[in-house]
């Protein structure tokens, strides 16, 4: 068979992302610091960005400057933005990803010397500005707290240690778990401090005794015990349970823990509540992990009887082209490319930003309208909702909507809750409709904080009460809310005493 080369011509679609369509999935998908990261990272590359200072004293100048020229303006809230053929495009990865071969060539021939103008003479970008209520105390930003390394070695420095017990001290304190545990062999840490064994336990023994009492121990029944030594309650049955009946006391077997230690139950109960009084992390109180502040991305406010949804820029960079390079665009024509190129770059991160609010404020106003019951009375009144009842009311794609509500904010009358929150399965009612997850573990909450402690709710009887007020659900559905609201077993929870 011979071999030869042909050439067909062949006419086929094939759909493809523009860089533009590109950049405003990405943005669209980030959370609200990686958003103000990207931007600061931008502008840092751009040239032609610039994080302009929205001040109250250039505002009204920027307003007169505006209207002299004839620039057409866009009232938001209390800030003025030029408008800058801001299409009302949705970004839709699967019916809107097209061909845009022209791009190039119009924003090419774009008037940027006019563009520059009525952007030397606008404001920066709109921004809401937050109640102070929303944002931590300034003397939670100015002071750093106490790790537990810093304030053990602070005591050990006030220890009449020598050298080596100084540097075997180090060596126990710096590998200490964040709970205050010894993890690490005491052997190989004496080992490493060129000590003996004996120099080492007496210093621990001695670190031991720090505060907070029990750090340093080497499990928890050493901790316990530590505790209990230091506040002179180490009898024989408290030390019974602490050495042998630990899963006894966390199951509430106070008969078998009687037997085994030949006291009456009611020894039993007292020493509980001693060995319940300590602290089995005793250095947790001291942890650097700093809490974690959320800002919201979007606000929901009730005037009235009504609702505004309004997108929260505070915080963020102010966008704004700079005139800077304006004399660069008459100059030679690599100048010329690079700052044409530039200004496409800033333009097209300015629309996508502005698209990226406009499009997280639609989903969350579709979200207010089939959850008005939970903005008006509460979690109970959640009701199901799916990604695709709010793509199809918007016109969006599902994975657009799914990309919205990803780490994104809603502050609400109710309280701050993550969009994803308001997507939750049915839950079958035998008079009507059907209730939300959110719901239904709600009702399950309550059950259970109505209980007797000293009987609590088994969660087959659970499921009887949810009958009661005609929720149809498993034992075992039951069992999985009970666990994601980390609530214990009944055979836990119960209280002898």
């Amino acid at each position: 068979m011979a071999i030869e080369i042909k050439q067909h011509l062949k006419l086929q679609q094939q759909l493809v992302m523009t860089p533009q369509l590109q950049q405003a999935i990405k943005l669209l998908q980030l959370s609200r610091m990686e958003l103000a990261d990207t931007i600061r990272d931008e502008i840092l590359e751009n040239p032609v960005l610039e994080d302009a200072v929205d001040s109250a004293s250039e505002e009204p100048k920027a307003a007169e400057a505006a209207a002299a020229e004839g620039a057409d303006v866009e009232h938001v809230g209390e800030t003025e933005t030029p408008v800058v053929e801001i299409r009302e495009d949705k970004i839709d990865t699967t019916a809107e990803v097209k061909a845009d071969n022209n791009s190039n060539e119009a924003v090419n021939d774009f008037d940027w010397e006019g563009y520059l103008d009525n952007q030397a003479a606008a404001a920066p970008m709109p921004s809401y500005k937050s109640n102070n209520e929303d944002l931590p105390s300034l003397e939670s930003t100015l002071t750093r707290g106490t790790s537990l390394f810093d304030h053990l070695e602070w005591q050990l420095k006030l220890s009449p240690f020598s050298l080596e017990q100084d540097g075997i001290g180090m060596l126990i304190i710096g590998n200490l778990t964040p709970d205050g545990y010894l993890e690490d062999s005491l052997e190989e840490l004496a080992e490493e401090a060129s000590v003996s064994l004996e120099i080492a336990e007496a210093v621990l023994k001695k670190i031991q005794e720090f505060d907070p009492i029990g750090v340093a121990a080497r499990s928890l029944p050493e901790c316990l015990l530590i505790q209990a030594r230091h506040i002179g309650a180490d009898d024989d049955v408290v030390v019974g349970i602490i050495e042998k009946h630990l899963s006894n006391l966390e199951k509430k077997n106070y008969q078998a823990i009687a037997k085994d230690l030949g006291q009456p139950v009611d020894e039993i109960y007292e020493a509980a509540k001693v060995v319940k009084g300590f602290d089995p992390k005793p250095g947790r109180q001291y942890t650097s992990e700093e809490p974690t502040y959320i800002t919201p991305d979007v606000y929901v406010h009730k005037i009235g009887d009504k609702y505004f949804v309004v997108a929260n820029d505070d915080g963020l960079p102010k966008l704004k082209i700079s005139d800077f390079y304006r004399s660069a665009l008459t100059g030679g024509p690599k100048a010329r490319e690079y700052i044409q190129e530039k200004l496409r770059s800033a333009q097209w991160l300015i629309r996508s930003i502005q698209q990226r609010q406009r499009t997280i404020t639609r989903v969350t106003e579709s979200i207010l309208k089939f959850q008005r019951e939970f903005f008006d009375k509460g979690t109970a009144h959640l009701k199901p909702l799916i990604l695709r009842d709010v793509a199809e009311d918007i016109g969006m794609h599902e994975s657009t909507v799914s990309r919205v509500t990803t780490n994104k904010y809603v502050h609400t009358p109710q309280g701050i809750y993550e969009l994803k929150y308001f997507f939750n399965s049915g839950i079958s009612r035998t008079d009507g409709d059907d209730l939300a997850s959110e719901a239904v573990k709600l009702k399950i909450k309550q059950i259970i904080g109505s209980e007797s402690p000293k009987s609590p709710h088994s969660d087959q009887r659970i499921v009887e009460l949810l009958k009661d007020q005609n929720i149809e659900i498993a034992r075992r559905t039951v069992a999985k809310y009970r666990e994601q609201l980390r609530i214990l077993s009944s055979s836990k929870r119960r209280q002898v005493f």
